[in-house]
């Protein structure tokens, strides 16, 4: 288990009332956090979503990707489904932080595509880890769950880590003409999947 369990408050959002579970790294002391609405126990599979920090999509409403809105979208289906976990894995741009990520917007303003500006940086299109999503499921006692996700590669690793898929659910939200380039790139490109 490469995560610890730390610190649980309540949160009250304009969405409904969560509880906010924060977990630490082991290694490098990186937070994580895990906000669960409704009673999870016993409620197997549980609607969830991984939602990979994205600070200019989340705070500042940026058009360029479809992160914020998937956000939204995802805290509206669990509180209307009753139940659920929103794990916000804290690795901005795909892992290669903030600055990064900045940089690869410079390089896409200039002609590139997210997959192209990565490589040109030096990096992969994702250097994400999503053990630690499911180590935060193992910690929740949870093995069964219904993913809201157009990434194949989440179902990938949270299966090979011991957490079922019942059901992959699309979350097909905010497609504008900012964000029309960057997503044809992660659906021709990553694999991703825009369809229901």
């Amino acid at each position: 288990m490469q995560l610890k369990r730390i610190a649980e408050t309540k949160l009250p959002t304009l969405f409904g009332e969560f509880s906010m579970i924060v977990f630490e790294e082991k290694k490098g002391g990186k937070n994580h956090i895990a906000l669960v609405y409704g009673n999870i126990k016993n409620r197997n599979p549980v609607l969830s979503r991984i939602h990979s920090e994205c600070l200019s999509g989340d705070a500042f409403f940026s058009l360029r990707c479809d992160c914020g809105f998937q956000l939204q979208s995802a805290l509206m289906k669990i509180v209307k489904a009753g139940s659920g976990i929103l794990i916000y894995h804290r690795q901005e741009g795909r892992n290669i932080g903030l600055s990064n990520k900045v940089r690869a917007y410079a390089l896409q303003d200039l002609g590139l595509d997210t997959v192209e500006a990565n490589h040109y940086l030096g990096f992969s299109e994702d250097e994400r880890d999503f053990t630690f999503c499911a180590d935060i499921f193992k910690l929740l006692d949870i093995k069964k769950i219904r993913l809201l996700t157009n990434n194949p590669l989440k179902v990938k690793v949270l299966n090979r880590n011991g957490i079922k898929i019942i059901e992959r659910i699309s979350l097909i939200v905010g497609k504008n003409i900012n964000n029309s380039k960057y997503l044809n790139a992660k659906e021709k490109k990553m694999g991703h999947i825009f369809s229901v």
